[in-house]
């Protein structure tokens, strides 16, 4: 055989194989039942974006609806309009205010305890009001289609007062940014002059977890029927023009390391300081408080016991905001100072929030179905990570730090985190309107950043 013939007879042979190479069927995106032109979000804290404790313009670039208004752009979205801090140092609102007012976003770094040990650990800085300046700047005027706004509940969507200049009287600093008209126009008017043909909505979270994060020392959670009366207003307003939208579901608390990494009986004793410690309390009459060796409940207030103080027990929680040097090194929650009520969920207050949630939880699947909305069952998926997901061929799940899905703050997640919250919604989207949306595979989103 001729080498012309040869390389004749090898070309044809690689194309009868690359002829049977089988074609990847992937569908066309498609916007299905529902229209993407103009979008806009409300929510709170995890609709603005919010991470490590503080607002900041990447992760802004990388909340939930604006990775969601990326992948309507290939559905025929349009624009999507965000009032973006000026950096990426940001602004948090301190969880101590009697410290100062605003912090900077937690980063992870080396750090030194009161018994000398130096370890990676979340730092955050306090940022001085008079150096807030730049980040308090309003931007109105502007037609903001992320609506977000951190820490507000649903009773601050009709308060014009929360557009407001931050004060020691409107304790919220992120509203005033993006209201079209500072102290006249509310978040749901602002809701309503977009005329959107889609909305993404997460509400009802801060009415809970502004309660939770507090240990129940803030406002009280309203009913599920004012819940619903707020929600039946807003849903109103944004589907009357036909608008389509998704809408989520509130996650347990217990999913967050936030109220699950400081456990209630971590005060791991031997038996002489046991010993020390009942020599104190049982000479003042204090027998329902008992130390052994082995771990041991913290000592809370409570004006139902003798003296008014008792240990934590088994279905209760400390929340990460608590003095952990102080508990390391000053006895803190063991004698003499009782932890505080800022930092404890008790039974009851367990109760309230979990009965919150259920029942908002019923409101919002209800109304998801009368509005023919989309619904993000977050309830449902915060628990599959708290057991474990993968996502693009990487583990994920809820242990704090090295999880990979929550960030420093121990509530909101990471970038990461947030991307694939993001990829929930767009299968709830794609179920309810018949719409095929890719999915977000988010290379720049940022997880656990370590020195």
């Amino acid at each position: 055989m001729s080498r012309t013939m040869l390389i004749v007879l090898l070309f044809s042979c690689f194309i009868i194989i690359a002829g049977c190479t089988p074609k990847l069927d992937i569908p066309e995106p498609d916007s299905g039942n529902a229209d993407f032109l103009k979008t806009i979000a409300i929510g709170g804290n995890y609709m603005a974006g919010y991470q490590n404790g503080a607002l900041f313009q990447k992760g802004q670039r990388l909340s939930i609806p604006s990775l969601l208004a990326g992948q309507f752009k290939l559905v025929g979205g349009g624009p999507f309009n965000q009032a973006l801090m000026p950096d990426n140092n940001g602004l948090g609102l301190n969880t101590k205010p009697w410290e100062s007012w605003f912090v900077t976003p937690s980063y992870l770094g080396y750090k030194t305890d009161c018994k000398g040990v130096t370890s990676l650990s979340p730092i955050k800085n306090i940022i001085a009001e008079s150096d807030a300046t730049t980040y308090l700047s309003g931007l109105s005027g502007n037609s903001i289609q992320n609506l977000a706004v951190p820490y507000a509940a649903l009773s601050d969507y009709f308060n014009p007062a929360l557009g407001i200049s931050f004060s020691s009287q409107n304790r919220n600093p992120y509203y005033n940014r993006i209201a079209s008209n500072p102290g006249t126009s509310t978040i749901y008017s602002d809701a309503k002059a977009q005329q959107a043909t889609f909305f993404s909505a997460w509400l009802g979270m801060e009415d809970i977890y502004n309660y939770a994060s507090t240990g129940g020392t803030g406002a009280a959670i309203p009913s599920s029927a004012v819940f619903s009366n707020y929600l039946d207003t807003i849903l109103n307003a944004l589907t009357a023009n036909g608008a389509k939208g998704v809408i989520a579901t509130i996650p347990d608390f217990r999913v967050f390391p936030y109220y699950t990494l400081v456990a209630w009986d971590n005060a791991d004793l031997r038996q002489t300081q046991a010993d020390s410690l009942n020599d104190i309390y049982e000479p003042s009459g204090i027998t329902h408080i008992h130390f052994e060796a082995g771990r041991n409940g913290f000592v809370i207030t409570d004006s139902a016991y003798y003296l008014y103080v008792r240990q934590l027990h088994s279905g209760e929680y400390i929340t990460l905001s608590v003095p952990l040097d102080s508990m390391k090194c000053e006895k803190y929650g063991l004698v003499f100072t009782t932890i505080h009520d800022r930092y404890v969920l008790d039974s009851s207050e367990v109760a309230n929030i979990d009965q919150a949630i259920q029942s908002y939880n019923s409101v919002i699947t209800q109304k998801a179905a009368q509005y023919n909305l989309a619904l993000a069952d977050m309830y449902t998926y915060f628990n599959s990570v708290k057991s474990g997901v993968k996502w693009n061929g990487a583990d994920f799940n809820a242990t704090f730090v090295s999880g990979g899905f929550f960030s420093l703050d121990g509530y909101h997640p990471n970038q990461k985190g947030y991307a694939l919250i993001a990829n929930e919604f767009i299968k709830a989207i794609n179920t309810r309107y018949n719409a095929v949306i890719p999915t977000i595979n988010c290379i720049e989103c940022d997880g656990i950043v370590f020195p």
